[in-house]
């Protein structure tokens, strides 16, 4: 991927990661499960995720490091790990929420629960996420050692996806903070990958 396709891809992500919660509604109810913001939000949050293994691929590609690949790797891995569970979040709640409303039967939303705290989806959701975190923290060290890119460029970005899992504890309000800031991060990256395509082509000119 070229640094402009890159940076495209990290801004998208980080818009798209506030678009999540943003839109998403904030109760785990039958009515919020229903709603069409329910399967918008969540849906917007899977794109994110594949466009931010995009990304860290074009960031290896700008680097070429071997810390950056690996960032790579592990970002994939943890994407292709946490995708099934969003996805299940997304279109299977969504299907039971909509039943128990139509039906009247509130006892279909035990359901939910049974999917979403089962053994094997919890913690393949969880390891997702760990690995997120720590692939977009080896990119932001492998950042740090280049002299491609501003040094803090990817600080942000790698302290959010740090904290993907504890924002889920927290109030509805900080989750939207956590947004805001995967959206920073991404915006940051893309306009310092932006400005080093920018410092190339200058250079071969």
């Amino acid at each position: 991927m070229s640094p402009r396709l890159t940076s495209a891809a990290f801004a998208a992500a980080g818009v798209l990661f506030l678009v999540y919660p943003a839109i998403r509604p904030s109760g785990d109810d039958a009515a919020a499960m229903a709603s069409g913001a329910w399967v918008a939000g969540h849906a917007a949050a899977m794109v994110g995720f594949v466009l931010l293994g995009l990304a860290v691929l074009g960031l290896h590609q700008l680097l070429g490091d071997r810390l950056s690949l690996r960032a790579a790797a592990v970002t994939w891995a943890g994407a292709g790990l946490t995708l099934p569970y969003y996805g299940a979040e997304d279109f299977g709640l969504h299907v039971i929420a909509q039943r128990s409303l139509r039906d009247q039967a509130p006892a279909l939303m035990e359901l939910a629960g049974e999917f979403r705290f089962g053994t094997v989806p919890v913690t393949m959701f969880a390891a997702g996420l760990v690995l997120l975190g720590v692939g977009t923290i080896m990119a932001a060290i492998s950042i740090w050692r280049s002299s491609t890119l501003p040094r803090w460029s990817g600080t942000a970005l790698a302290v959010g996806f740090a904290l993907f899992i504890p924002q889920f504890f927290g109030p509805y309000p900080l989750r939207i903070a956590h947004g805001v800031l995967i959206m920073i991060g991404g915006l940051w990256l893309a306009a310092a990958l932006m400005g080093a395509g920018t410092r190339a082509r200058s250079a071969s000119a």
